[in-house]
């Protein structure tokens, strides 16, 4: 990971001015559901600040071509909001591609307005992204559309109600050039059914579903399709193709421990293609 561009603080030896956040996770096991805690106040990234970071030089100067955030770090602070404000501004007038998580987290929202908050702030950054990331629950909860037929379980995934959701999205959003959102039905914390749909150029690509696929560990599934999407499109692929890295990408990273992709290309490339889970000597 090129470490260039890391914003480097002193650390008071102990936390209590700078730190860096944490976040904690059960796991969970079959009807026990998994639970996040997250434990992120002082941390570094939560105390940055409109101007401290030069965007020009990264945008303007060395050319970065994707600018990829999302609203987790948007609801650290009262500051990191204005920090990627500032930054879709300025990839903006470079044309740097802008990609966007929703990553709704009710905890990092409740003492700070809730969900009301989180679609303020959300719908804002919304109307600078090219490229908008979410899951069944995010759409809803940090942009504000409805999907019909969708229990407070999110268990009913009619991906019908999905499509006509997106639409609504792109006709209030029409910057958004891709739209896309993973699947996810939790029959217990160990086996769900997994898949992803995604919108571009007028048309909607759906990914290879995966029902009732084993969980190790949940945590890193969102992220990991983000990133197999956001490696396809950077690479040209379609968005059939980028689709179905993105959803195979997230399966296979829920069948390690912690949120850290350990899959290779070269394993998503086979499960795409239908390679089984017989062992490889």
């Amino acid at each position: 990971v090129n470490m260039e561009y890391v914003r480097w603080v002193p650390f008071d030896g102990i936390g209590r001015n700078v730190r860096v956040g944490l976040n904690f996770t059960e796991k969970g096991f079959g009807v026990r559901g998994a639970v996040g805690c997250s434990d992120r106040a002082n941390s570094a990234a939560s105390q940055l600040k409109k101007g401290d970071i030069d965007w020009g030089q990264i945008f303007g100067k060395d050319g970065v071509r994707w600018f990829h955030t999302g609203g987790i770090f948007a609801a650290l602070s009262e500051t990191t909001p204005d920090v990627i404000i500032e930054a879709v501004n300025i990839a903006k007038k470079y044309e740097t591609i802008i990609s966007y998580d929703l990553n709704f987290r009710p905890s990092l929202w409740k003492s700070i307005g809730g969900t009301t908050r989180a679609i303020e702030v959300n719908r804002e950054i919304a109307s600078y992204v090219d490229v908008m990331i979410g899951n069944e629950e995010d759409f809803t909860a940090a942009l504000g559309f409805k999907v019909e037929g969708l229990d407070e379980h999110c268990s009913n995934l009619d991906v019908s109600n999905f499509k006509k959701m997106i639409l609504e999205a792109v006709k209030a959003f029409p910057n958004f050039k891709v739209v896309a959102t993973t699947l996810r039905n939790a029959k217990t914390a160990t086996v769900n059914d997994w898949g992803a749909i995604c919108y571009a150029d007028g048309q909607f690509h759906e990914a290879i579903m995966r029902p009732d696929i084993e969980v190790y560990d949940r945590v890193g599934g969102g992220d990991s399709f983000a990133s197999g999407l956001i490696y396809s499109l950077m690479e040209g692929k379609n968005a059939q193709e980028a689709v179905n890295y993105g959803a195979a990408h997230g399966a296979l990273a829920m069948t390690t421990p912690g949120d850290t992709t350990m899959a290779t290309l070269k394993e998503v490339e086979k499960l795409i293609k239908g390679g089984g889970a017989r062992v490889d000597r």
